[in-house]
């Protein structure tokens, strides 16, 4: 079987009624020379023989792997060591994609010049809601060739999100697995990549992000608040980088608002801040949202 050129990686646990939308919009695909690598988080439902049935009848290859349950970041770390394509996209097993989608990416990913192109990890694109109404906002030109975090930093651009990045830049920085830590985020590596590579942004939505009630962005503050080691890394990190004002003051609060989740010190906190200033700027605000991280904590347990 030829080595495939894209493959979608699908992080999952306990998702199995919703994983078959995301199997069925990757058999929409338009695009065939990709493979679909499944990481189960240690699952207890029917995801296995769902996949199994699916890698009998698949019209493109199915890989599916086992972890005990430890978090999308762990499941990521083991995607990128299996993944055959030289271009990879994560793609949540509650999301699907436009038929068109990893066409388009590979598409755009092409249009970048061959000598230019290890300058670039990636592609992103934008994503719209079940409705068709754009998530976020759309990026200030067709084609915008930046920096991960200049989006936000730069050209105020935020909401969802999606792409693809080359499997190799990929595998030079893996996501740090601190024991005890079922959570870290992603910005953690994708602002580490920023520093070296490029992304190209382009103004087409090939994501489909469906919105409920429950799930990783549903109780992000609880599961920040319980894997505070890779949070406060990730804010710490933040404060390295050139950025306005407003940006760093946010950062810092949260950068010791985890610090304090995670039993460090106050001093201790600021002696290791790389913006030891705008942390203390931000005590007040950092105190408050800890404080109101332990009563929601609180009321979570008791209901």
């Amino acid at each position: 079987m030829p080595i495939p050129l894209f493959t979608v990686f699908t992080p999952t646990f306990n998702r199995s009624e919703l994983l078959v939308r995301t199997y069925e919009s990757l058999c929409r695909q338009t695009y065939r020379n990709m493979e679909w690598l499944i990481v189960d988080d240690g699952s207890s439902d029917d995801t296995a023989e769902r996949v199994y049935a699916w890698q009998r009848s698949a019209l493109f290859p199915i890989r599916y792997f086992h972890q005990p349950n430890g978090g999308k970041h762990r499941a990521h770390n083991v995607a990128i060591a299996h993944a055959s394509g030289e271009l990879l996209a994560v793609l949540d097993s509650d999301d699907t994609l436009v038929p068109l989608a990893i066409e388009r990416l590979v598409f755009h990913w092409k249009s970048i010049p061959e000598a230019e192109q290890d300058r670039f990890s990636g592609v992103t694109c934008l994503c719209t809601d079940e409705r068709g109404q754009l998530v976020g906002q759309a990026f200030p030109a067709p084609v915008l060739d930046c920096r991960h975090y200049e989006l936000e930093t730069v050209f105020l651009v935020s909401g969802e999100k999606w792409g693809c990045h080359r499997t190799s830049v990929l595998r030079q920085y893996e996501f740090p697995e601190i024991p005890g830590e079922t959570h870290c985020p992603e910005g953690l590596v994708w602002n580490r990549i920023a520093k070296r590579y490029l992304v190209r942004h382009v103004n087409e939505p090939l994501r489909v992000y469906h919105r409920h009630g429950h799930g990783l962005i549903a109780n992000l503050t609880q599961v920040l608040s319980h894997s505070p080691q890779g949070t406060r890394r990730y804010y710490q990190e933040c404060l390295r980088l050139d950025a306005p004002l407003r940006w760093r003051l946010r950062c810092a609060a949260n950068y010791m608002r985890y610090s304090l989740h995670a039993g460090v010190a106050l001093g201790d906190a600021l002696a290791e801040s790389p913006s030891p200033v705008w942390t203390v700027l931000a005590a007040p605000a950092a105190l408050a949202c800890y404080t109101r991280d332990l009563v929601t904590r609180r009321e979570a347990s008791a209901s």
